[in-house]
């Protein structure tokens, strides 16, 4: 048995057991993907996979017992090259970051530039995309850290913790009827247009919530995933917007936006780290976790990895 079956074998599963796209994913052959993994059954004498003709149909018992290990063996070698990595390199390598557009752009300028400030030598990567993308680029080791509000919780392979608290902000041309109101009720923004956040981003389920509380249904303009993008359709007359108060923290006194707090409304919102449970950190990947939060220290994300607590709160 080898890696190259058991990366076969996890890329497999992860694909719904489409052969097919394994094989796209893995840059490889159909035939190679199917030889391998019988192959790996042959040498074990069991059944992975449960078959129909030639499509693999779902995972056995003794499939699943497999996987597991082959989860360990396969998160195993990453840690390795890591350990290498850190000690062979020093202060060298790449920091991989799986975040979403608001986060990109409003909250890591400043902690990515302190990090290569302190750690020169070191390359970073930002992955944007919506939470779901981003658990996924964790557990396939594209990514060191994830950084997001929404999801990243719900998944029992990560590791998360609270880094900060953040709450909704109303944006309004500055000539709007509302940008005279400091503190805008549901009903009134209900009877504006909306421009929101995509459901799966940016604490989008908090204010669907609070309209649900209240059976008020607004009515909805345009949806996006990008801070940006809802502030450049407010700015066009298309509706009234809510993004996170960071995107406003920096916005021109003459942008022509207002901004009103909306957490008397939709409450506060958790933007959380989340790491691969049982992954390597290297040394410069802790050093940037502890520039994201004074509470994030070093010693509290190694007590977290090593299961230590499933939890710290703000």
């Amino acid at each position: 048995m080898n890696l190259h079956q058991f990366r076969y074998v996890q890329e497999a599963v992860r694909r719904d057991l489409n052969l097919t796209e394994t094989a796209k994913a893995l840059h490889t052959s159909q035939p190679g993907v199917s030889k391998a993994i019988l192959e790996l059954e042959e040498e074990l004498g069991i059944d992975l996979f449960a078959r129909h003709g030639k499509r693999l149909k779902r995972v056995t018992e003794p499939g699943q017992r497999a996987l597991a290990s082959i989860e360990i063996i396969m998160r195993e070698v990453v840690n390795l090259r890591r350990i290498g990595e850190q000690y062979s390199k020093q202060d060298a390598g790449t920091l991989s970051i799986a975040t979403t557009h608001t986060q990109a752009r409003y909250f890591l300028p400043e902690p990515v530039a302190q990090l290569r400030r302190q750690f020169p030598k070191v390359q970073v990567v930002l992955h944007q995309g919506v939470p779901e993308q981003l658990a996924r680029m964790l557990r396939d080791d594209v990514a060191d850290i994830g950084i997001a509000t929404e999801s990243l919780v719900e998944h029992d392979d990560l590791i998360t913790l609270p880094c900060y608290d953040w709450q909704h902000v109303m944006v309004v041309p500055a000539e709007h009827a509302l940008a005279a109101v400091e503190l805008p009720t549901l009903e009134q923004i209900a009877e504006q247009p909306l421009v929101l956040y995509h459901p799966t981003v940016a604490g989008r389920s908090r204010i669907d919530a609070a309209f649900a509380r209240a059976h008020l249904a607004p009515q909805l303009a345009l949806e996006a995933i990008d801070s940006d993008v809802i502030k450049t359709y407010v700015r066009l007359g298309l509706g009234v917007g809510i993004v996170a108060e960071l995107a406003m923290r920096d916005e021109a006194p003459d942008s022509g936006l207002v901004a009103r707090p909306l957490g008397h409304l939709f409450g506060s919102n958790v933007a959380r780290v989340a790491f691969k449970r049982g992954a390597y950190l290297r040394h410069f990947v802790l050093a940037f976790t502890e520039l994201l939060s004074p509470r994030l220290t070093r010693a509290l994300v190694e007590r977290a990895m090593s299961g230590q607590g499933s939890d710290y709160e703000l």
